[in-house]
Parts: C-alpha cells; structure tokens; sequence
C-alpha cells in the first residue's frame, strides 16, 4: 500500500512536464493517491490536459485565482466529484519580467500588486475554501517558496518580497487549520530549470553559483522537490506543521 493510498489530492500550478507540481502530482500518484489537476487560461488547457493522461486523472478543471468565482466552481466540483479533499498542492506564482529586472524600489504599483495577489494572497484564499473539505479527517496543504524570501537575490525582487509573504502565510494559516488536523507547510526549493525560472535574468549564473558554494556541490533535481512534497503531504509528516523546509542542497546554510 502506498503513502497516499485512498487519498485525494487537488494540484494547482503545472503548466508543463517540467513544472516541479507536475514533478509532485507524479510522487503523490505513484503513492497511491487520486488526483486533481487545475490549469490557468484557454492557452494552458490543451498542455495541461494532455499532461492529465499520464497523471490518470479526467478531473482537470480550470482555475484562475484571481477569480473568486473561480475558486468556488473549482472547490465545488471537487467536493462533489471526489467527495472531500486530503492534499492541496499550492504551485502558483506570476510577476510581470520587468518587476524582475532592475532595482526593486523601482516597481510599480500595479505589478506589486499582481505579483502579491497572485503568488500570496491566492494561497489563502484556496486554503479557505478546502479546508471546510478536509475537516473530517484532517489534511495537508504545501506551498513552494524560494530563498529570495529570506535574502536578497539579484533580479528577483518583487518575487522575493511575494515569497516572504507566501511564507508568513504559511504560519498564520497553520495556526488558524491546526485544530481542525489540517497542516500547512511550504518547500524553500532551489532553483530548477522551470518555465517560471526563465523569466529570471541570469538564472544559469545562479546555478552554477550554487554548485560551486554549496555543501554538496551540485543543484537540486525536481525529483527531489517531488520526494520532499511527498513526505510534507504524507503521514510520515503528522507532526509537522508552519514550516519551510529547504531543499536546496544546504547552499542556505553558507554565509560568506
């Protein structure tokens, strides 16, 4: 019997095969669990559909989180065509690539704001909605942040000060589902070459930053994000609840 046997899980953020929430849903399946898949717009839907075969799952419903309406169709039909809710994988982020570039006092007001609403606020606004659907028998919801959260990461920016506050989300969010069994945590991953990383200037001199300085002297695979999410997600994690766990090879712990 797998970790996740008999659980049901809802995955928002795969945009492609490389997407480190396709890389998770893939773990939690071949654990045992039965899935459900979001994507974001007309452009997506065919890619992500497709990517649905392999998952096993016809459950692929659109969900734009800015869209309340959205999140209460999505949570809806989850509700009743899986009848309750185990796993809620949180993999959604977006920040125009001029908000990337340059210096960070220099954003505007309309992207820091979309970035916020989008990367942080989105993953209040879904845990409220699926935690009525895992009352009963508790759950497990994780989010994936990035060290730019914590330090200063050039041509990160306005990113950065999101995950920061996806992060505190994280906290206050397990605090409040604590007492109905339902844990939140969040993944501190290294950098993986996603569709996400490429809006990053200069994304490969961060890598090859990492595996000259970091204790084991290499990147992370997103394998091993998958495993990590598998562990945060599963029982063998059931005291585990507010954090964020790094998977980034250890490069958080050098200083200078």
């Amino acid at each position: 019997m797998g970790l996740m046997e008999g659980k049901k899980a809802l995955v928002l953020g795969i945009a492609n095969e490389r997407s480190l929430a396709y890389v998770i849903a893939q773990r939690l399946l071949a654990e045992g669990a039965q899935l459900a898949i979001t994507y974001q717009g007309e452009a997506l839907e065919p890619r992500v559909r497709k990517l649905a075969e392999g998952l096993q799952t016809e459950i692929v419903l659109e969900c734009d989180v800015c869209q309340d309406s959205h999140i209460d169709r999505l949570f809806e039909t989850v509700a009743k065509d899986m009848g309750g809710l185990d796993v809620l994988v949180h993999a959604v982020a977006y920040a125009d690539r001029a908000a990337l570039a340059g210096r960070y006092c220099d954003v505007t007001r309309a992207a820091f704001l979309q970035a916020l609403e989008i990367g942080a606020f989105s993953l209040t606004a879904l845990a409220r909605s699926a935690a009525p659907l895992m009352e009963e028998s508790g759950g497990s919801m994780l989010t994936l942040s990035y060290y730019g959260a914590e330090k200063v990461v050039p041509n990160y920016n306005v990113m950065g000060v999101t995950k920061a506050a996806l992060e505190a989300s994280v906290r206050y969010l397990a605090t409040d589902l604590g007492p109905s069994g339902i844990r939140v945590n969040a993944i501190s991953a290294g950098p993986v070459k996603t569709l996400s990383a490429k809006g990053i200037r200069d994304f490969n001199s961060i890598l090859t930053r990492i595996s000259d300085k970091a204790p084991m002297r290499r990147n992370i695979t997103a394998e091993e994000v998958g495993n990590s999410a598998l562990f945060l997600l599963s029982d063998l994690s059931s005291g585990i609840t507010g954090e964020v766990m790094h998977v980034d090879v250890g490069y958080n712990t050098i200083g200078v």
